[in-house]
């Protein structure tokens, strides 16, 4: 008998490809796509091919295209606009630093790669690390990842060995706990991607600001909680291309209602570039640069409820 093809169930499909179980769900409910099968539990069952048109999916909205612009075109469509977007940005990195990560990467030598990230940092300081070369290379990874180039595995690697060059650089710093603005950073539930968040941090500690990161998926109650028991002047939420528009919106609205007026909401990340209206009382980050000027910007015209 044939051997029936390879199937991966929902979760294995979240892991592969970075796309929740529920936004999986929804986009086969009001697009068609993916049509996973049924196991005889009835569990669905996605095939190699769905999990691959997934993947490249994922990295188009990562860099900012949106879901139902794309998901009706085939795997070699979206892997042609792919490389028509890499092009455009091939020039943004250097070409040696470019083809020396992504060796390390497929060899698999994770201590010459926190070696490298280590020196980046001390040679560029932890800002313009952030900046010129995190922000680019995660691109490059990202751009090998969805051609095939790098397995999951390698680009965990990537992802884990920045998190360690970022914490090791932002603990460097002394942790003043009369900073100013207090920022509380974190994601909402079914938002896994935390290196969004370290990025920010790492963007401002340097600017002598209190930061207190909750980590990812923290339940919108909880988040309320936090604030207000952490004496919040500004809170700081991530969100990957992938996490799902109306959600975020209904979300950031919730919570504009639940917390006090002078706490400043920030939401940052590549959904954000999806928004095509003001969220009222949200300030939209939609590039980590933007960081810096809506920290100035909060600086030069509001006053913090810790003010002595």
């Amino acid at each position: 008998m044939p051997t029936p093809p390879p199937g991966f169930n929902i979760g294995a499909v979240e892991r592969e490809t970075g796309l929740s179980k529920d936004l999986l769900r929804m986009w086969e409910r009001r697009y068609g796509f993916p049509r996973p099968a049924r196991d005889p539990n009835g569990e669905r069952q996605y095939s190699l091919d769905e999990v691959s048109k997934l993947r490249a999916i994922r990295r188009l909205m990562d860099i900012g295209m949106r879901p139902g612009k794309i998901i009706h075109q085939t795997l070699d469509e979206l892997n042609a606009l792919a490389d028509t977007r890499s092009a455009v940005r091939k020039d943004e990195i250097a070409p040696p630093l470019e083809r020396n990560l992504l060796d390390l990467l497929k060899n698999h030598d994770a201590a010459a790669l926190q070696q490298l990230l280590a020196q980046l940092v001390m040679r560029q300081g932890l800002q313009q690390f952030v900046l010129e070369s995190v922000t680019p290379l995660n691109r490059t990874v990202g751009d090998a990842w969805m051609r095939g180039e790098l397995e999951v595995f390698e680009e965990h690697l990537y992802t884990e060995q920045v998190q360690v060059a970022l914490r090791a650089a932002i603990n460097a710093f002394p942790r003043t706990p009369s900073g100013v603005p207090r920022v509380l950073l974190t994601t909402f539930p079914n938002e896994q991607h935390g290196l969004g968040l370290l990025l920010v941090e790492a963007l401002l500690v340097p600017e002598v600001v209190h930061c207190v990161s909750l980590g990812t998926q923290t339940p919108v109650e909880d988040i309320r909680r936090a604030a207000i028991a952490h004496k919040a002047d500004i809170l700081a939420l991530s969100f990957s291309g992938a996490f799902p528009l109306r959600s975020a919106i209904d979300g950031l609205d919730m919570l504009r209602g639940l917390l006090p007026p002078h706490v400043t909401i920030w939401a940052g990340g590549e959904m954000t570039r999806r928004v095509r209206r003001t969220i009222p009382g949200i300030v939209l980050i939609p590039d980590l640069a933007s960081t810096i000027q809506a920290l100035r910007s909060w600086r030069a015209h509001r006053v913090p409820l810790n003010a002595a």
